[in-house]
């Protein structure tokens, strides 16, 4: 006698939605969402699709009332709880379209809990579009099986941010001239962190000595190499969440 499925398959499709999620909870999808279940995963009746909604956790959900442009999911049973993640902010200067959704897209997949976009004196990228941004996080959340999306905070001068710093939360500070050993600084200092990345060209010698006057501040060293922003933001996150984060478990 054959094996029954499991259900929901390895290979249901993730949505976020902005829907409540619970047992029995009826999800119209429609627009874009609706596109790419109907036409790309080619989705039928009865087939199974994933949800969640930062809130709620993550839920198998069956398709049904299938019309040519929209359907309805109705949750059946919550498949993860709601994700809990390292207290971790990355604090990063815009840069160029292209490598600032790079960013995004991998920060969200580290499980960074908040991104602060920190505008400093030599940002080529004064303006970030923030529903393109969002939209990229969610996509990405969608495809690493996360069950929220990170916190996109609005743009902050790097004075503001210095100012209104919160106390009990260190500023791991990538310093292209260099500071303490990554693994030293991290480990040093456990519990709720940021890193502060600058932009392609760098912070000022004015913006730099500001962060180090900064009683919250630990300067980092990256390394032998001058790395590109988006390339120092992933891989400096990557080793936080290795020596503190939810990797060292």
């Amino acid at each position: 006698m054959p094996a029954t499925p499991a259900w929901p398959p390895r290979s249901a499709p993730r949505l976020y939605v902005e829907a409540d999620l619970g047992a029995g909870a009826h999800v119209p999808v429609e627009g874009n969402a609706a596109h790419y279940l109907l036409s790309v995963m080619r989705i039928g009746e009865g087939d199974a699709v994933l949800l969640f909604n930062g809130r709620d956790g993550e839920w198998a959900a069956r398709a049904g009332s299938i019309r040519k442009r929209d359907l309805v999911l109705e949750c059946v049973e919550q498949t993860k709880p709601l994700e809990t993640v390292p207290d971790f902010w990355l604090c990063a200067a815009p840069i160029k379209k292209g490598r600032i959704d790079l960013v995004m897209e991998k920060a969200t997949e580290l499980g960074v809990a908040r991104i602060l976009p920190v505008l400093t004196a030599r940002c080529v990228v004064d303006k970030l579009n923030a529903d393109r941004l969002g939209a990229q996080m969610i996509e990405a959340a969608e495809q690493c099986g996360r069950t929220a999306v990170p916190e996109l905070a609005e743009m902050v001068k790097l004075e503001a941010l210095l100012r209104d710093w919160p106390q009990g939360r260190t500023l791991f500070f990538a310093d292209e001239l260099g500071g303490a050993a990554m693994r030293d600084a991290y480990t040093a200092h456990p519990g709720p962190g940021a890193l502060l990345i600058g932009p392609e060209g760098g912070f000022t010698t004015q913006e730099r000595d500001a962060i180090r006057a900064h009683p919250a501040a630990v300067p980092l060293s990256l390394g032998p190499r001058i790395l590109r922003a988006e390339t120092a933001a992933i891989a400096a996150a990557a080793c936080w969440m290795s020596l503190n984060g939810d990797w060292s478990g």
